[in-house]
């Protein structure tokens, strides 16, 4: 018997973290959620927190030390290989195709858990690389190398990858990275346009939390007393920004929904 649910991504008294010299080191616990379809969702924190590892531990490459992780109502632990890579695609920093292929070829290679022992492309797998193309408006550079691209370009054809994957939920390690303040607004808008068009869930982590604030339609707050996810506005009501950095500098202004620096004398 099959098993749905309306939740694409559930965690349950999560606890994260590594084997360091055969010792398990925590870094964080008490983490629960549960992601609907066609969100888009903003995991923030300070530096060192944890998120790269949360978001690995989520996509089953690192193994969580406590806890469940259920992708589309089934424990992520009962997936095979294939089958996690037909749910979950992620997009990781640093993670950088060869730069001798076309962007249609990098996006083609989010069909490989599809193609067939011999790796050719059939004409359902050649429809959805060109429905992505369109999708993100890459046809005017849909031949270019890798190489040619700006960071702002490559980053939405490592999307296109992944949305070529035909998950249900892509995950996504800081999306924004080295991308001008324009390009980070820019990514960000398209993820949740993305989200909300195709009704696929949307997990990344950020440094951009004012963005963030304006786009998302749910935040994970990790710090290391505490894990909360909401909708922003609750977020500010309730007064979690202003809990995720020492007060000392910066302070969260809820009227203006972001983050100021304290005058100094």
């Amino acid at each position: 018997m099959s098993i749905t649910s309306s939740h694409t991504l559930e965690a349950s008294q999560l606890e994260i973290g590594y084997t360091h010299k055969k010792q398990v080191i925590s870094i964080a616990k008490n983490i629960s959620f549960a992601l609907g379809k066609g969100e888009l969702i903003g995991l923030i924190g300070a530096n060192g927190i944890g998120k790269s590892t949360l978001l690995k531990t989520l996509c089953g490459i690192n193994n969580p030390i406590n806890g469940t992780i259920k992708l589309n109502g089934k424990d992520v632990n009962t997936y095979s290989e294939q089958k996690l890579a037909k749910a979950l695609s992620v997009v990781l920093t640093g993670n950088i195709p060869a730069s001798n292929l076309t962007v249609t070829e990098i996006i083609a290679l989010g069909r490989q858990p599809y193609t067939n022992w011999i790796g050719s492309l059939t004409k359902t797998d050649i429809a959805k690389i060109k429905e992505v193309i369109d999708l993100l408006k890459l046809e005017p550079i849909k031949d270019r190398k890798n190489y040619e691209l700006s960071d702002g370009q490559l980053q939405k054809v490592l999307l296109g990858r992944a949305l070529s994957q035909d998950t249900s939920i892509i995950i996504l390690d800081e999306p924004t990275t080295h991308l001008d303040i324009y390009h980070k607004a820019y990514t960000l808008s398209l993820l949740k346009e993305v989200a909300h068009t195709t009704q696929k869930t949307i997990l990344f982590s950020t440094h951009e939390i004012d963005l963030a604030i304006q786009l998302c339609d749910q935040m994970m707050l990790l710090t290391k007393e505490d894990f909360v996810v909401n909708q922003p506005c609750n977020l500010i009501s309730n007064g979690s920004f202003s809990n995720l950095f020492p007060k000392d500098l910066i302070r969260f202004d809820a009227a203006t929904g972001s983050f100021k620096v304290n005058k100094t004398k």
